[in-house]
């Protein structure tokens, strides 16, 4: 373990990122002092930016060229030799990697207490630590891209020598405009070089700064290093680069670190990950090459993981739009196995099941036949039970044509209350009675309309359909049984029957509403009832015990009642039909959509 006091060196504990550490820059205010002991003659020193481990950073200006750029420098005003080492180190590593994603290093000099310092380009921007715990998060290609350009990065410091033994998404800066940088070369190791590190002044070469960790140290931080950079972080090389760059994609994919926070990541890193993005956060729909590309770079094995230059090409290939056909076919197989053995249950929740699963497996494998005929089985033949979503969506669809039903039956009542007061105006033989029917019209009106206007339930639904036989019985005392009555009840017949409750009910409601005729009839017959119609040889006489009948206003109110009576029974069949046809038609337009996503199942037995 190092000796040093400094905490980026602590291998037990994770640090978190520091502005310091990140070279993050915010707009500088150049008039305030910052608490540091930096006096150069060539710079307008301003705020603190951060702190790191074992230095600070500063925001200056550049008198010569006029631009601004940050500045680190060692914190402690008497250092250690080592310190001092570690921290030429890195500004000389970092000044090697010439590239688009590495900070460039401007200068490298002296202060005026003989304290090193370097100058570098001042950043503005929030690290993709800061991006992934965003609640406004890029699209996920666009993090894949950018992890891309991390990726390139790394590539670029593993061809030079470099490894960088610190990576984790707080070291990666993501820019105002876009660019993304790797930060953070402290723990930066040059590969096949072992060298003394007694030669600090400098003029030094990079070369001679190398060999000043400790053998069996550990640097690095915990939840992103390898596991053989926990035994021997002087030994590692690429691959542990590969294995943090692994973590971070994995936390991409899944939204979540692949090992705990803090003391535990040591041991879960050293346990091994046996669950990809995939599994861990089935809900985020990972890409089968991105969780296979993840767990290659999380292998426990150094040899195991894939080299950058490999991890960049499937990650490319991916956004280029290639995919791994074999393994979706191997995937899409695997959710058709599951879909059947859900549907083998029987239940209506193992349908459910079944269904997502077969649904993945037509989207990982669009020519799976097997995976087709499990959907159209689902999608297309009936079932007896229903799943409870489905049976509550159904029920809120039955409500609204109930209340359509009943908002068309408020009419009804206004025509019979219409044809009392017309027939009225001939005169009335029984006005107790013809104020009995008004009422009682009124009356039940408003119940159908309480009960019509909610969840109806079908008991409710009997009684509206007994208040209106009632009411067709009544209507027959004012003109009898022979006219205008056998036409409302037909009416009534058509209306209720077609009200979601009582389809399976129609024999209730029409036993109701043939008693409602037959029974005045017989009431008549018996002589409980004066009758309203007599038969004498070839003539029928109709009599009205309720109101006057006779001349033209009678003859009026027959012949308007049977236009009324043909007129609203052809609306209301035209209306049940149009709703049936238009319900039909959505059927089958949905049908049809749904069977231009499946495609057409491949011939298990082409000629090859």
């Amino acid at each position: 373990m190092p000796s040093d006091s400094d905490p980026a060196q602590d291998p037990t504990v994770a640090q978190p990122p520091t502005q310091a550490d990140q070279t993050l820059a915010t707009p500088a205010d150049m008039t305030a002092s910052a608490p540091n002991r930096l006096s150069l003659q060539d710079y307008d020193i301003g705020a603190l930016l951060g702190s790191g481990g074992m230095g600070d950073i500063v925001v200056a200006r550049d008198r010569t060229i006029g631009r601004q750029v940050a500045i680190k420098q060692l914190r402690s005003d008497k250092p250690s030799s080592d310190a001092v080492a570690r921290f030429l180190r890195e500004a000389r590593i970092q000044a090697r990697l010439e590239h688009p994603s590495i900070v460039p290093i401007h200068h490298l000099g002296m202060d005026d207490k003989g304290l090193p310092y370097f100058t570098m380009k001042k950043l503005t921007g929030m690290t993709l630590q800061a991006v992934l715990t965003s609640d406004n998060q890029p699209p996920r290609q666009r993090m894949l891209r950018m992890f891309a350009e991390v990726c390139l990065a790394v590539e670029f410091a593993h061809t030079r020598g470099v490894v960088h033994r610190d990576l984790k998404p707080a070291n990666v800066m993501i820019g105002d405009f876009g660019e993304v940088y790797v930060l953070d070369w402290g723990l930066a190791r040059i590969i096949d070089e072992d060298l003394p590190s007694s030669s600090m002044e400098i003029g030094a070469d990079v070369s001679s700064l190398i060999g000043m960790t400790q053998a069996g140290s550990m640097l690095g931080t915990p939840g992103w290093m390898a596991p053989e950079q926990i035994e021997d972080a002087s030994l590692v090389g690429p691959p542990a680069d590969v294995y943090a760059l692994g973590s971070i994609l994995f936390e991409i994919l899944a939204g979540e670190p692949v090992h705990p926070r803090g003391h535990g990541a040591l041991t879960s890193t050293l346990r091994g990950v046996d669950e990809g993005p995939q599994q861990r956060r089935p809900d985020r729909s990972v890409p089968p090459e991105l969780d296979a590309l993840c767990m290659a770079a999380l292998a426990t094995g150094a040899s195991d993981r894939p080299t950058v230059k490999e991890l960049v090409a499937r990650l490319q290939g991916y956004l280029d739009g290639d995919r791994d056909v074999e393994r979706r076919r191997e995937l899409a197989a695997t959710f058709v196995q599951r879909a059947r053995e859900a549907l083998a249950e029987g239940t209506m929740e193992h349908r459910v099941t079944a269904m997502q699963a077969a649904g993945r497996a037509v989207a990982l494998d669009p020519e799976s036949s097997d995976a087709v005929e499990i959907v159209t089985t689902l999608m297309f033949e009936p079932t007896r039970d229903q799943h409870p979503a489905l049976v509550q969506e159904l029920a809120e669809s039955e409500v609204a044509v109930q209340m359509r039903h009943g908002r068309v039956a408020m009419m009804s009542f206004v025509v019979v209350l219409g044809f009392l007061l017309i027939a009225a105006m001939n005169g009335v033989n029984n006005i107790a009675l013809v104020l009995v029917i008004a009422g009682y019209t009124v009356l039940h009106a408003g119940v159908v309309w309480r009960i019509t206007q909610r969840m109806a339930t079908a008991n409710e639904m009997v009684l509206v359909a007994a208040g209106n036989a009632l009411l067709a019985a009544l209507l027959s005392r004012t003109l009898g049984s022979m006219i205008i009555v056998p036409a409302v009840t037909c009416i009534m017949a058509l209306s209720l029957t077609s009200y979601p409750q009582l389809i399976d009910r129609k024999w209730i409601v029409i036993a109701l509403l043939v008693a409602s005729w037959v029974t005045p009839v017989i009431l008549e017959g018996v002589g409980v009832l004066d009758p309203t119609w007599t038969i004498d040889g070839s003539t029928i006489e109709l009599t009205s015990h309720v109101m006057q009948i006779g001349g033209t206003h009678t003859t009026a109110i027959l012949i308007g009642s049977n236009i009324v009576t043909i007129v609203v029974f052809g609306l209301f069949s035209s209306a049940l039909a149009t709703a049936r046809r238009n319900a039909m038609r959505q059927f089958e337009i949905q049908a049809w959509r749904l069977r231009q996503l499946l495609p057409t199942p491949r011939a298990t037995n082409a000629p090859s």
